[in-house]
């Protein structure tokens, strides 16, 4: 049986999928039609439930619950993971100046814009665009600020960018929860069975993958866009942990808060009231 899976090509989501895509585990008669997209691509295709499984932001599951499932495995999750706000220069205050900041974000339902947007709620000009132009972006003036996520984490200071903001220590200070950044969703209209054996591949392709770390396949490597390797361990160490295996309690709750905070920040958008994840 094939089914459509879509997954970004970033080191942490490659790591995940590797040896389920290339059937470096048994996976029990499955096969993955594989679209490797940017994240706010994945996340507009889940609102159109365009794909049987997906990585989304999980910024956009408030408004796909009615059509998928949250899995167990493959997700990113953690303390220390989150966002960072940054700019040409940190100026003395510089949070006064916000309301009328320009600001690059990577994606109108990514996790970053909720969490940019419950640290600084009255901002009136964000400016959408992918992730891997935000840097430049800044640097050349289109924009005051920018909000980085990926492996711009640990390039921002090399091409002398400032951070002004880490917004994933801002929420943990708030909240004192981690940080649900990425999820793995599956089309309700599989039947469960078939949800919970590809969970459960999942989280076999991720043990198969931390088992030979920190050797990197060529299937991470090919597609880390010119990444060196460090920066591709240092993505897939910060991004891939044991949340990645299964989200267990706290990382359930974690989900659950932010689906809560989505709600105080957009009370007009009613999420649905379905269970979210899959069945144990």
């Amino acid at each position: 049986m094939k089914l459509s899976l879509g997954f970004s090509p970033c080191p942490n989501d490659t790591f995940i999928f590797d040896a389920l895509v290339n059937h470096k585990i048994d996976t029990e008669g499955l096969t993955f039609d594989v679209v490797l997209e940017d994240v706010q691509t994945l996340n507009q295709w889940a609102l159109e439930a365009k794909l049987a499984v997906s990585k989304i932001s999980y910024g956009v599951l408030p408004l796909v619950m009615q059509q998928y499932l949250v899995l167990n495995s493959g997700g990113a999750l953690g303390l220390g993971v989150g966002p960072l706000l940054i700019a040409k220069t940190k100026q003395a205050n510089w949070e006064h100046t916000m309301q009328q900041a320009t600001v690059a974000i990577p994606g109108q339902n990514t996790t970053a814009y909720l969490l940019f947007s419950l640290a600084f709620p009255n901002t009136a000009k964000p400016i959408f665009m992918k992730f891997n132009e935000i840097e430049d972006a800044v640097l050349e003036g289109k924009v005051d600020c920018g909000v980085i996520i990926h492996e711009n984490r640990f390039t921002y200071q090399a091409k002398g960018l400032q951070k002004l903001i880490d917004l994933g220590s801002y929420w943990e200070e708030k909240l004192k929860i981690p940080i649900p950044l990425g999820g793995i969703i599956v089309n309700r209209n599989l039947p469960i069975a078939l949800s919970k054996k590809i969970d459960a591949l999942i989280k076999k392709s991720v043990n198969y993958a931390f088992a030979n770390y920190p050797q990197l396949s060529s299937y991470v490597s090919d597609n880390a866009q010119e990444m060196s390797e460090s920066v591709m361990r240092q993505h897939i160490d910060l991004y891939v942990n044991n949340y990645s295996l299964h989200l267990g309690h706290a990382g359930k709750a974690a989900v659950l808060k932010l689906l809560e905070v989505y709600g105080q920040l957009q009370p007009t958008i009613k999420p649905s009231q379905a269970p979210i994840f899959i069945e144990e």
